[in-house]
């Protein structure tokens, strides 16, 4: 075998252990089973997420006006529970942390959050949310099995309570790995109405990754109804002017 045909197995065996090396070392994730069409799911995910992530998370694309017009809430509702920082009704959500002290608290200043589904996946945004875990050696006190050494505190604490990590056995010079979470303080919500709230959150999230998700919907079953009328006209069209051809 000579150099060249060497050098070519190394990359395909490279390309073919590559996705696979990342894929175990992905945790599982839990299904979210998000339903954008359930609005009081939707109506709720966007009180919790203003009340307990806008201080530190904007979404740059989204007016509180847009917010109004999808969730069917007034302008007064919008304002009265979604606006903390002295807003106007068309602008967009905004966080209040200056960026220069967010990077100084935390490291970096937190993401924008309006493509956060898009990106990571509704599963993804769920499981984070419920995978917080206490860790005094962190700067925040807090981890992740999910977003494993996150520069966030669990915004949710108070709800889901406080989660303990157990970990698995190790050999000696292996990293301790999280085995499981023990619920070791519980918060005001029990575990079963915490994991509705974490699928709240993320069922409003998935809204804002799309928001056009229902006048979509809605103007593309008027699409199909006129392609199907149209075709039947076009197939009629066609028997008439075909019909005395041989």
């Amino acid at each position: 075998m000579n150099k060249r045909m060497f050098s070519g197995l190394l990359l395909a065996l490279a390309l073919v252990s590559g996705p696979v090396l990342a894929q175990e070392a992905t945790p599982a994730l839990y299904e979210a089973h998000v339903n954008v069409h359930d609005m009081a799911s939707v109506q709720r995910g966007a009180r919790i997420f203003f009340n307990y992530c806008a201080g530190c998370h904007s979404l740059q694309y989204m007016r509180y006006s847009r917010i109004s017009h999808d969730l069917g809430l007034s302008e007064q509702e919008v304002m009265t529970n979604f606006d903390f920082n002295g807003v106007k009704f068309g602008d967009h959500a905004i966080s209040s942390m200056p960026a220069a002290d967010a990077a100084k608290w935390f490291g970096k200043a937190p993401p924008d959050l309006s493509l956060e589904v898009r990106a990571k996946g509704a599963d993804w945004v769920y499981s984070y949310l419920k995978s917080f875990y206490l860790a005094p050696t962190r700067p925040v006190g807090w981890n992740n099995t999910v977003f494993a050494n996150a520069s966030m505190p669990n915004p949710l604490w108070e709800l889901q309570g406080v989660q303990t990590a157990v970990y698995a056995p190790s050999a000696p010079g292996e990293d301790a790995r999280v085995e499981k979470l023990d619920l070791s303080q519980p918060g005001m919500e029990t575990p079963e109405q915490f994991d509705r709230t974490a699928r709240d959150v993320t069922t409003f999230l998935t809204y804002v990754a799309e928001p056009n998700v229902y006048e979509r919907e809605r103007v593309g079953l008027w699409v199909l109804l006129y392609l199907v009328a149209f075709s039947l006209l076009a197939v009629f069209l066609k028997r008439e002017y075909w019909k005395d051809i041989h």
